[in-house]
């Protein structure tokens, strides 16, 4: 456990249970989305990386021509 959040640790053991709860789901929540997102980038394909690019380029270069 690094340093940092062993003294986030340490702040919330001083804190309300139910402000301790309500910490931790937002810190689980957080996670779970964390985990959801590496799963749909390690899902992407080199095509839809590359497509994706190609869009953005477009975006940006029609932005520029107004």
């Amino acid at each position: 456990m690094t340093e940092l959040l062993e003294r986030v640790i340490e702040q919330l053991k001083i804190l309300p249970a139910d402000e301790q709860d309500a910490i931790a789901a937002r810190f689980l929540a957080e996670i779970e989305d964390e985990k959801s997102w590496k799963a749909r980038f390690s899902k992407t394909t080199d095509d839809q990386w590359d497509n994706l690019a190609a869009m953005a380029r477009q975006e940006i270069t029609s932005k520029d021509l107004n």
